[in-house]
């Protein structure tokens, strides 16, 4: 039985140091796997444990064989066993051999003192080798070739990794925005576009000021089609064919329609230069308080397919 745990011993201790390197982005990763990729690691660790436990019963049944001819032929029993072999080479030595050299180092004596060089087993001495050579290994793959990724290397990448997906939410977020939940964005940037869409495909309509033109005046509180984030946006998405409002849904993505819409809103109370007179009802908070008898309607159609948002 001590054989057994000697070998599982010596395996543990060449694996460990791989295995604990490895811990930290093992468990990052295993977060991260969907089902098809767990089951797949499931699999790939039961043909593992089959394999060691194959290996594991392979050594029993040689032992068991080799206790069988020693047991038939008494002239074996005197040689010693391949076990006995592997052992003292590998992972004991001959501890007997090394204690009989007195291996007192002379040049180390202090006070008539001498130190013992002690006895130091081969699978240790294996395993000191081995850490050297996974250690200028290792220094070679990450700072010389550069084979592999450092840490910052490893951190900037995932930045750049949650940045692409983080723009696909976005994208994924904005494809979204419709008439039923689109809200007013009154932020810099989101005023800044729309008036930039405002200014090349609405101005001819409604003046560079929102001060109307074949469409109506933008900046006062009077609406054709109702005053809120959403009116403005389903009148601009979907536009009002009959009075020549052109839709914009094929040539503007939701974001963009809820950017000018939302700059729409900013031009209220705003003074244009000539402003065109009322229409359609007045409008306060978020829907008709208070109705007027409209001021003339607007009859001027426009076919060119560049009116922005009529009020």
């Amino acid at each position: 039985m001590k054989k057994y745990l000697t070998l599982f011993s010596l395996i543990g201790l060449m694996v460990s140091p791989s295995v604990w390197a490895q811990t930290e982005a093992s468990s990052a990763g295993m977060l991260s796997m969907d089902s098809n990729q767990m089951a797949l690691l499931i699999i790939i660790g039961v043909i593992i444990g089959v394999i060691i436990l194959l290996l594991i019963l392979m050594i029993y049944l040689m032992s068991f064989i080799s206790a069988v001819f020693r047991k038939e032929n008494p002239e074996l029993a005197e040689e010693t066993s391949w076990w006995d072999s592997f052992k003292e080479r590998f992972v004991t030595g001959d501890i007997e051999e090394e204690q009989a050299k007195e291996k007192l180092m002379a040049d180390h004596s202090y006070d008539g003192i001498q130190e013992l060089d002690n006895f130091m087993p081969p699978w240790l001495q294996y395993v000191f080798i081995g850490t050297i050579v996974f250690a200028v290994g290792y220094y070679a793959n990450y700072t010389v070739f550069g084979i592999g990724m450092t840490g910052i290397e490893e951190y900037e990448e995932e930045l750049r990794i949650e940045a692409i997906a983080a723009e696909s939410r976005s994208l994924t977020a904005d494809a979204s925005i419709d008439e039923t939940n689109v809200t007013l964005d009154d932020s810099g940037p989101a005023l800044g576009a729309g008036k930039t869409i405002f200014e090349a495909n609405c101005a001819a309509c409604h003046a560079s000021d929102g001060g109307g033109g074949v469409g109506p005046n933008l900046t006062d509180r009077y609406w054709l089609h109702g005053g809120d984030i959403k009116d403005v946006f389903a009148v601009v998405k979907y536009g009002v064919i009959e009075k020549g409002m052109a839709f914009w849904e094929d040539q503007l993505n939701p974001k963009e329609i809820q950017e000018v819409s939302s700059y729409i809103l900013s031009l209220q109370g705003t003074t244009p230069a000539a402003p065109k007179d009322p229409q359609g009802e007045l409008y306060s908070g978020g829907s008709t308080s208070e109705s007027e008898a409209p001021a003339e309607s607007m009859t001027a159609a426009d076919t060119t397919a560049v009116v922005t948002p009529a009020e």
